[in-house]
This record gives C-alpha cells, structure tokens and sequence, in this order.
C-alpha cells in the first residue's frame, strides 16, 4: 500500500497514552459495504450503508474506490457533475486520478495525496484517470468523503485544497506498533494540513499485526472507523472486524483499535480510515449531488444547475 508509510516508525512523534481515568468508547455498531458502481462503471464499497444519518453527522457518505488492477483501457472516472452544499474529500491511496472543476481549482492526486473540494454555494467538476493510465491500466484505490456544511455555510465560496503526501502529519503509538496518517484536524495536540469548514478529524492507520491502538478523542466528536484491509476487534469489548466493516463508536474519550496476531500473507498489516467530527445537528435534505437544510433549497440547487447558474464546463482541460 504506497500511502505514505516510513521505514521505522520509531523515528516518529509519539502520541501520550490516554489518562487512566479516559472512558473507552463503547461500539454502538459494525456494517459491512455493499458493493456498486460509480461514475462511468467504477466499482465502490457504500461505506455508510445502513448506517442512520445521525450516527455520520457531520459526514454524509463515504465510497471506497476499488482496490481494482485494471487492465488496459479500463481505468474509468467520472463525468461532469455539480454540487452545492458540502465539501468533497478524496484521499489516494494507490494510482492517479485527475479532477478539474468550473472556478478554475484542480491538480492531480497519486499515492498519499488528498484533494478537498468546499462546493459550497455550487460549481461543476469532473475526475477522471490520466490518459497514459487508462493505456497502460494498474492498480486503483482511494476514498471519496462527503462533509457536511451548516446551513450558515452552504454558500460559501466554492475552494479547492491541494494535499500532498508529504504535507501528511506521520505520529505512532508509544510502542511503535501503529502508523499514524493525520490528513485533516488534530488528535493529542498534532495538527493535519487540511483545513476544514466543518470541525472534522481524519486519520488513516496502519497497525501491525497484534498491535493495539488506543487513541486519544475529542468528547465532542463523533467516532468511526472503516476497515481497508485486514482483521482484528473495535473497542475495549473487542468486537471482531474484518474487511469492509464500519464500525460506529460510542461517547468516550477513547477509541480502541485492535490487530489480529495471524493476517492473511497479502494484507500482513491492518489499514483503518479513522473519521470523527462535530455533529451539525441540522435538517438534512439529500438528493444525488446536493445536500441541503430543506426540500426548497434542494429543488432550487437542481433548478439553478439547470439554468447553468452552478458554472460552464471550460472549453479545454487543465492540465496542472
């Protein structure tokens, strides 16, 4: 998995065991990942299927894409699209996807990047895999997180964040026995590079086999985890988790994390996406590509798409 990663995580900032008196979270619930498709026939994992809206507030939806090896000429993207009313989060993990939108942001993401897209008040885009990708096919794998906006942020001026891998905050456990992704928000006193409108954390963890996590979380946070690979047990309970499970935590201080001792020889480590955030606590009203407060301001976003007023797809394609 060419995330980020170093040679020895000793080397690393160390995070401060959690205080005897810190209350563990308990697990409220495990889901598994129905599989789809996206886009122009991607295949994705529904990481919140089956999960009440409540329990994500602040997130909305969370697909993870592939892992695929595609072959060449399949590698597939998306189409242009719109969005108003939230920010849109992919992360990297292996591959290199393209994305280009109608204020002018855009880059292109590969191992360990993140690209975090604000819509907010609306605007078009589009993600696609570079040309020599689709010739040539490889290894394709990532996330897409949908955050919420307050409804006194819906229509904030549409931004776009360029996350490199090396921006990435890397910290391990007090053992060594953890790597650490800080990609956005802060955990112990360590700050992440993204900045977010809505008060979030995410992480991406790697733990060794047999090795424990038990980390430090806002109160005030809620707390979930998906499993990328690998098998092991959330909570002090240690309820067993295997690929593709989201577990939802509890209110606690604490979230526990553990690694089986025995992994598959393909997937030697376990790799968790580690989310937690302030719940907005607002109406929500979702259809396909926009997430508002009500049903007249979703009616609106797709009469305001259909009127051209969420931007014009440029007449060539950026290629920075």
């Amino acid at each position: 998995m060419p995330a980020v990663t170093v040679a020895d995580p000793l080397t690393l900032p160390r995070l401060s065991s959690p205080a005897l008196t810190a209350l563990d979270r308990s697990v409220k619930s495990i889901t598994t990942a129905p599989q789809g498709y996206e886009g122009e026939g991607f295949p994705v994992r529904r990481a919140f299927a089956g999960v009440d809206l409540a329990e994500l507030d602040p997130f909305i939806h969370l697909d993870q894409m592939g892992e695929v090896e595609y072959a060449p000429g399949e590698p597939k993207g998306t189409p242009w699209h719109p969005h108003r009313g939230f920010e849109t989060v992919t992360y990297m993990i292996d591959g290199i996807m393209e994305h280009q939108d109608s204020e002018g942001g855009g880059g292109v993401i590969t191992n360990g990047d993140t690209q975090w897209m604000t819509a907010g008040s609306g605007l078009l885009h589009i993600e696609t895999p570079p040309e020599h990708l689709v010739m040539s096919g490889g290894l394709f794998h990532g996330f897409q997180l949908w955050v919420n906006l307050p409804a006194e942020d819906k229509f904030l001026a549409p931004r776009y964040q360029d996350l490199r891998a090396d921006a990435v905050k890397l910290l391990t456990t007090p053992d060594g026995g953890t790597l650490l992704r800080l990609i956005a928000g802060d955990v112990a006193g360590h700050a992440g590079p993204g900045q977010t409108h809505t008060p979030i954390t995410m992480i991406h963890a790697t733990l060794n086999a047999g090795a424990e996590l038990r980390l430090p979380w806002r109160s005030d946070f809620n707390a979930l985890a998906y499993v990328l690979n690998g098998r092991g047990s959330f909570g002090a309970e240690r309820r067993p988790f295997q690929m593709g499970q989201l577990g939802a935590f509890g209110a606690g201080d604490v979230i526990t994390i553990g690694a089986d001792e025995r992994q598959e020889s393909r997937s030697p480590d376990v790799d968790v996406l580690i989310l937690g955030g302030l719940p907005i606590r607002e109406p929500v009203a979702w259809s396909g590509p926009f997430v508002m407060n009500t049903r007249s301001e979703l009616l609106q976003a797709f009469e305001d798409f259909s009127a051209g007023r969420l931007g014009r797809i440029p007449a060539t394609r950026n290629d920075k």
